[in-house]
C-alpha cells in the first residue's frame, strides 16, 4: 500500500495525473492535468511564505527567533559531538577507540579550523563533505 500526502502532492500522484491526462487528451490534457495538481500546493506555498515575510518583522517574532538561536545552536552542537563520540568509541564489552574514524576527525576538524587561521575564509560545507568521502572511502 502506498501512502499519499493530503497536503503535497508526490511524484505517484502527479506522475499518475500526467498519465491520465496524456490518455483523455493528449499533451495539452497533460499540462492541464499536472498543472491542477501542482499549482494548490505552490499557490499556497507562496501565500504562506509571503505571510510569513511580513510576520518576520515583526518585533516579537524577532525576539523568539533570537531566544531560539542558541538553543537550534546547541542542539546542532550536541548533535555533532555525539555522533562524534559515538563513531570514535565503540562500546563494547570492552570500549574501544576506531582509530581510523579518529583520524578522520581529526584530518576534517584541522581542515575546517585551520583554513579559517591560514587563509581567513571558511573552507566550504560541500568541499568538507566531498573530502571526508573520499578519505572516507580510501581509509575504510
Amino acid at each position: 500500500m502506498i501512502a499519499v500526502s493530503e497536503s503535497t502532492p508526490g511524484p505517484i500522484m502527479v506522475n499518475l495525473a500526467t498519465y491520465v491526462g496524456s490518455n483523455q487528451a493528449g499533451f495539452p490534457g497533460a499540462v492541464a492535468a499536472t498543472l491542477s495538481v501542482v499549482l494548490p500546493s505552490f499557490i499556497i506555498l507562496l501565500l504562506v511564505a509571503a505571510a510569513l515575510k511580513m510576520v518576520v518583522k515583526n518585533k516579537f517574532v524577532q525576539a523568539v527567533l533570537k531566544g531560539l538561536k542558541p538553543c537550534i545552536i546547541g542542539i546542532i552542537l550536541a548533535t555533532g559531538i555525539y555522533m562524534t563520540v559515538k563513531n570514535v568509541v565503540s562500546v563494547g564489552t570492552i570500549p574501544t577507540i576506531e582509530w581510523k574514524a579518529l583520524l578522520l576527525t581529526i584530518i576534517l576538524a584541522v581542515l575546517m579550523f585551520g583554513s579559517k587561521l591560514l587563509i581567513k575564509k571558511q573552507i566550504s560545507s560541500i568541499i568538507l563533505i566531498i573530502v571526508s568521502a573520499v578519505l572516507g572511502i580510501v581509509m575504510y
